[in-house]
């Protein structure tokens, strides 16, 4: 069975950047995320124990954002992304990173990464 837990829309501001100028400024980071995971044992034990805590991914998410402070989008895609996979009933991640504010003439840019346990 494949289920999904999502989050959509986790607004960070946080530092991220390539240019000397980004990394003394927050900037804003809109973040998604796809958990697959079987939620069988859970729904038949009507059990939170069993589930993925969104709260706490959330939590998680921006507490990484926080610390790692990474220069590319990417590295902090897969930072997250391997946090998720290790410390959660997940066997995948499919990951979006929007930077809302980054190309004015955009409404986003940014980038998705998919990613497995064990991989």
């Amino acid at each position: 069975m494949s289920d999904i837990v999502f989050i959509q829309g986790l607004n960070i501001d946080t530092v991220i950047g390539v240019y000397a100028w980004e990394r003394v400024i927050k900037q804003r980071l809109i973040i998604d995320a796809q958990m697959v995971c079987d939620m069988t044992r859970a729904i038949a034990d009507d059990d939170v124990a069993y589930v993925i805590d969104y709260k706490a991914v959330c939590e998680d998410i921006e507490k990484l954002c926080h610390e790692v402070q990474a220069e590319l989008l990417e590295t902090l895609a897969d930072k997250i992304a391997h946090h998720v996979l290790t410390n959660y009933p997940c066997c995948e991640i499919t990951l979006t990173i929007h930077k809302p504010n980054a190309i004015k003439q955009a409404d986003s840019v940014g980038i998705k990464i998919i990613r497995k346990a064990g991989v």
